[in-house]
């Protein structure tokens, strides 16, 4: 079979693995192209051999020609994770007799540990948007929706009036792999939004129609973008040295929810998490303040 008949079959192998991990774990866009990516790249180092002919030793040769162009050991690791998934699956639908990346390991990471904010740091924030001005209002109502529930950007930004439940004092949430969570906003966000609602969204609507919950002054849904940029805007209102990403103050959340006595298991399922060992990180986060306080305060500190 020549080089071309083999890129053409590779190609079809991941359109079908594609497909097949979307159908069964309905992963968002972004990670399917991730895994596409990853698997494509390994194909072209592959040369003209079908991934379903790779053997042990070609996983290890590809991972020391990584190695030797000084690919960082977070971004092998997470292709190496596609690899190990593409070979599960055929292993499991009988395309092949040997998974080659079963004795492969990842390679060892740095536990980094997440930025955070100081509780103070997130009131101020939260306090910069001063007055009934729709913008001051909508932009109030975002950061306090955010800092309640700890929302990723992308489902902050996406949440329609449906997923609102003012009465009960929640929003229910549709996270990674379509999985729903349900997450208690508290009462200065129910506050925040109820405001929003009555006053601030139907001035930016303009009579318009739309079930986006959070729009911008032109009528149309909030980005990501935009909301970063909302961020940084009022964090240099009130002379913040480096304004923070809205994942910081998603880390935020969870930090302080652990400073103040959380269970870790209650965290994860706000979060949204589908494994404990992502959460357990903030553990350390809260570890590192307790110190702190233990330092200040403690008369042997």
């Amino acid at each position: 079979m020549t080089n071309v008949a083999e890129g053409e079959v590779n190609t079809t192998l991941i359109d079908t693995f594609c497909d097949l991990i979307w159908l069964e774990d309905g992963l968002s866009a972004n990670t399917l192209q991730s895994y596409r990516r990853d698997l494509t790249q390994f194909a072209l180092w592959l040369a003209g051999k079908s991934l379903l002919a790779v053997v042990q030793v070609d996983m290890q040769a590809y991972l020391s020609a990584r190695y030797a162009l000084r690919a960082s050991p977070r971004s092998t690791a997470r292709q190496l994770s596609a690899l190990k998934r593409f070979y599960r699956l055929a292993l499991r639908d009988g395309r092949i007799a040997v998974d080659p990346t079963l004795k492969i390991d990842a390679p060892k990471l740095p536990r980094s540990l997440p930025k955070s904010m100081s509780e103070a740091e997130v009131e101020a924030l939260l306090a910069a948007p001063v007055g009934d001005e729709a913008m001051a209002v909508r932009d109030r109502a975002m950061l306090e929706t955010l800092y309640a529930t700890g929302l990723r950007v992308s489902e902050l930004v996406g949440m329609s009036l449906r997923q609102v439940n003012l009465d009960a004092g929640v929003v229910q949430i549709v996270g990674k792999g379509s999985k729903e969570r349900i997450v208690p906003l508290g009462e200065m966000a129910v506050d925040a939004l109820v405001l929003y609602l009555q006053t601030a969204r139907p001035s930016l609507l303009h009579g318009r129609v739309t079930d986006d919950l959070f729009v911008t002054e032109r009528g149309s849904a909030m980005t990501r973008q935009g909301f970063w940029y909302l961020i940084k805007r009022r964090a240099n209102q009130i002379g913040m040295a480096k304004p923070p990403s809205p994942h910081v103050l998603r880390h935020a959340f969870a930090t302080h929810l652990l400073n103040h006595g959380a269970d870790l298991r209650v965290v994860q399922l706000l979060l949204g998490h589908a494994d404990i060992v992502t959460t357990q990180i903030y553990t350390h986060v809260a570890r590192a303040r307790l110190k702190q306080l233990h330092v200040k305060h403690h008369p042997r500190g």
